[in-house]
């Protein structure tokens, strides 16, 4: 197995799985629109996507953004989204690729890695706590808002 960053002309690789996780979270099919989003995302610096790689095939991804923190003037990077073709679940996949994800965020100076999972998602769960992800106590000391525009 291969795990590796990719750039904008491998976004091939992970058009596909991008789609399928799309598909996961209760959205309809879209490979257009998942090429736009992810040709989009790489062309334009504003993500960092690792892709698992069993031979040739595609098997995995995740995607990482940036979360800036003004006050402390650091970097850091939000684990986004995460997939695993179910055939190939429970391989060390998921946990390869956040390795990876894990060692980019700190040669490039974050301070942390932060991602969500709902609550229902055990498997996830256990993964992130056995890689030493800790739960976050809801932030007291702000609220969050939001407004569509």
């Amino acid at each position: 197995m291969e795990i590796k960053r990719i750039n904008v002309s491998e976004a091939n690789l992970v058009i596909g799985l991008f789609d399928k996780y799309r598909v996961f979270y209760k959205k309809d099919s879209d490979i257009d629109l998942a090429e736009r989003f992810i040709k989009t995302r790489l062309a334009n610096n504003e993500s960092v996507i690792v892709v698992a790689l069993k031979g040739d095939r595609p098997v995995g991804f995740t995607q990482l953004y940036p979360k800036y923190s003004s006050v402390n003037a650091v970097k850091n990077w939000i684990l986004n989204d995460l997939y695993v073709e179910s055939n190939y679940r429970k391989q060390g996949i998921g946990e390869a690729m956040i390795k990876t994800a894990m060692e980019f965020a700190r040669a490039d100076g974050a301070a942390y890695v932060q991602l969500e999972t709902a609550v229902d998602n055990y498997a996830a769960q256990s993964l992130y706590e056995g890689l030493g992800f800790q739960k976050q106590e809801p932030d007291t000391a702000f609220f969050l808002y939001r407004i569509p525009v």
